[in-house]
Formats: C-alpha cells, structure tokens, sequence
C-alpha cells in the first residue's frame, strides 16, 4: 500500500468516526450501556481467539529480545481478559456524564444560563504495548458518547486486530454504530502521522506510552492532545514515619507489578530516621531483588545490608526503570526532597509517609503533581481504584483534565442559554 493509500486510508476511518459520533451524542445511557455489556460478553467468549492472536504477538516480543517489562504489558490471558471484560462492565454501571449540568444560574435579565457536558466527538488513542487500552478507551469513548480510532504499536497489532473485531461485531446488535470504534490501519510511523495530523477529522489525541511515544505525539500533532505522562514516582519517608507503614508502602509502590507508571522509582529518606528505617527497608527489597541506585550516604546502609547497589547518577534520578531497580536518596530535611522531587518529578504522582499534619500539608503544598498520595502507595493512581471504572490514561499536564482520567474527562461543555424572546439591548 503506498503511502497516499495509507493516508486515504486512516482519513477514511476518521470520516466514519465522525459520522458514528453524531449518532452517539443521540443515544441514552440504556443503550450505550445495553452495548458495553454485549462487548463485555463478546471478549468472555472469544477468549480462546483473543488469547490465540496475542500469543502470536507475545511470541514475536520474545523473540526480538523485547523488555520483560514490556512484554508483561502485552501480554493477555484468561484471568486479564475476565478483568478487561469486568472493567466494561464497570464502566456500564458509572453514571453517564454527557448532560450533566456543571452549573446553572439565572442572570438579572431573566436568562437562564446552564453548563453542561457534552462528548468531544472523536478520539484518537495512540498507544504502546497493552492490547488491555484498546477496550478501555473503547468503552470509556462509547459510554462518554465519543468515537474511537485505536492505533496501538505493530507489537501488539494481532491482538487489537482481534479485540476491534470482536468489539465492533458485538455493537452490530445494538443501538451504537459498528464505526464507534475503528482500528486505524496500518503498522508504519506514517499511519501515525496520518492520525496526528487530521485536524477537523479529529476532535483530541491522547498519546500514551513512553516518554519518547508522547513527546513525538505532543510536537507533532496538530490535533489537540491531552499529554499522558511517564510516571517517574517518589515516596518520601519523613522523620516523623510510622516505620512499619513506611516500609510496606515503599515495597509495596515498588514491587507490586514493576511495569506501570504509578510504580515508585525514587525514595528520599529523612535522615533522622535513616538508621530505623533503612536496614528494614532493605531487607525487604532485598528478598523481592530489589537492586538501589543511590546516593553516597545510602551505600553504606546497602553495604551492611548486603543487598545490591550502584552509585547513582542523573540518568538514575531521572529514570522510569520498568523494573526491580529503584533510586534512593538521604535527605536532610523535608526542604531537601521537595527540591529533589521538584527537580526529577515528571508530575505524576508523588508520596509522602508521615504522622505529621505538618509535614504532610508542606508536603502537599510543595510538589506539583497529578496526584498526591499520603501514607499511602503511589500503585493507587489509577482510574478503577479512583471509581472510575477505567482510565482512558493519566493525564500529567494542567489543561483540562489532570491525574487518572474517566468519563468526565473525555466530555467538553456547552452553555445553554433559554430565554423569552431576549434581545440584547
């Protein structure tokens, strides 16, 4: 196919999204939600077929040496599909936000001015690795009224193939049209682009993915684009830690699945409570091979505790190392990890462990982030442990929509304004 087929081609599945969208913006909630559970119906018992295809594209991962990590992310099976599936269904049974009413009012005039929400037409995911992203933005867009193009990564193109195929047969029983949800076609860089550039087809880009995936998304567009971002994670022990919440949380942000951006990457430790808390915490990494890149002061608490370490360097604080290594610092003040988190964050979700309501109100006054975690572990920004069903990705800029983002942020508003025959003076 040439390169002008391939553009045609991806205008062409923009064309029928919006299309499908203006009968979306029509429907009521029964009928969306009647079209999540037949979805929802149609993974459970295409499993075998779905598991089948994504074997293919774990197969061909394996054999091109990709990441654990990676693969982990691609991978499906029975128990993660039951999962996806449970998720639509989750997301069936959240309120629908298209006609909410943010605000409402009567102005001295007599006007009656209302805010409400309304979907933002089409969408388009671009995204890497999890074939799970291709059903939960597929349901997340249905529910809020918006039409999908899914363009997820060649690794994983036999199973969205598969999925949007089962997906878009089960919408041909219901009220939804089949073309809400698309596969945008082809598995080059200039599908893509294609995508990225089809400004009045196109309503809003969500990139999601790696730091280089966004980065080539956000400047390369000019689609609007709500900018996901890579989750460079920190938890803070303060001097005034419970110690036993402080090491399971700490372990717990960092080991409980190593390939998702709410893992932690960083810990600063407060260096009145390095000597209680250091040995405990490191004999917990230790026993899940944990491996610290950290500061010099740190290397000698590894030293005595036998567990594995490297000196670390700017490549290290800045890292999102999808795997069981983590950086780690002593700090001497809360001060100190503010301007530590201030300068590594990548703004997504930062912790703090402490029994001081004043160390936690600086802290969370101090860092700019999506979400803020308070004794509590950075793995709990995420979109079903916020209620939300599913997260279509974690939003890390400031416009719009920011942290886990669900069916709220995939509407816009419009002001309705009634009035008996005003005219303006």
């Amino acid at each position: 196919m040439t390169g002008d087929a391939d553009r045609d081609a991806v205008l062409e599945v923009a064309r029928l999204g919006q299309q499908a969208a203006i009968t979306l913006r029509t429907l009521t909630r029964q009928q969306k939600d009647r079209a999540l559970h037949a979805i929802a119906d149609a993974i459970e018992q295409s499993t075998d077929q779905i598991v089948a295809a994504n074997d293919v594209d774990v197969a061909h991962a394996v054999s091109a040496s990709t990441d654990p990590a990676i693969i982990d992310r691609l991978t499906l099976n029975r128990d993660r599909l039951k999962a996806i599936a449970d998720a639509v269904r989750d997301v069936a049974a959240l309120s629908d936000p298209v006609g909410e009413v943010i605000r409402g009012y009567t102005v001295p005039n007599g006007l009656d001015i209302r805010q409400v929400r309304v979907p933002m037409g089409v969408v388009g995911m671009i995204y890497e690795a999890r074939p799970n992203v291709t059903v939960d933005a597929a349901a997340l867009c249905l529910k809020s009224g918006n039409a999908v193009l899914l363009r997820g990564s060649s690794s994983a193109h036999n199973s969205n193939r598969v999925l949007v195929d089962v997906m878009r047969e089960a919408l041909g029983g219901t009220e939804v049209p089949v073309d809400a949800i698309n596969l945008v076609p082809g598995t080059s860089h200039d599908s893509v682009k294609f995508l990225m550039t089809a400004r009045g087809l196109v309503d809003v880009l969500i990139p999601r993915g790696g730091a280089g995936l966004i980065a080539s998304v956000v400047e390369g567009s000019t689609v609007p684009v709500i900018e996901t971002g890579v989750g460079n994670c920190h938890v803070y022990i303060d001097e005034h830690a419970d110690i036993d919440k402080a090491v399971a949380i700490l372990v717990n942000a960092k080991t409980q699945r190593v390939s998702v951006c709410n893992t932690a990457e960083t810990f600063l430790v407060h260096a009145s409570i390095a000597d209680a808390f250091l040995p405990r915490a490191f004999a917990a990494l230790k026993e899940r091979g944990v491996t610290i890149h950290g500061d010099e002061p740190m290397g000698t608490y590894a030293t005595a505790a036998d567990i594995v370490f490297v000196p670390a360097t700017d490549e290290d604080w800045a890292a999102e190392y999808y795997s069981l290594d983590i950086a780690g610092g002593i700090v001497e003040s809360l001060d100190g990890a503010l301007s530590h988190i201030r300068r590594w964050s990548s703004g997504h979700t930062e912790a703090i462990v402490s029994d001081s309501a004043a160390s936690i109100q600086r802290f969370i006054a101090g860092v700019d982030c999506a979400a803020i975690m308070v004794n509590a572990s950075t793995r709990f920004t995420d979109g079903s442990e916020f209620g939300f069903g599913a997260e279509i990705g974690i939003s890390t800029q400031k416009l719009h929509a920011r942290g886990p983002m669900g069916l709220s942020e995939l509407t816009s508003t419009t002001y309705i304004v009634t009035g008996d025959g005003h005219i303006r003076g």
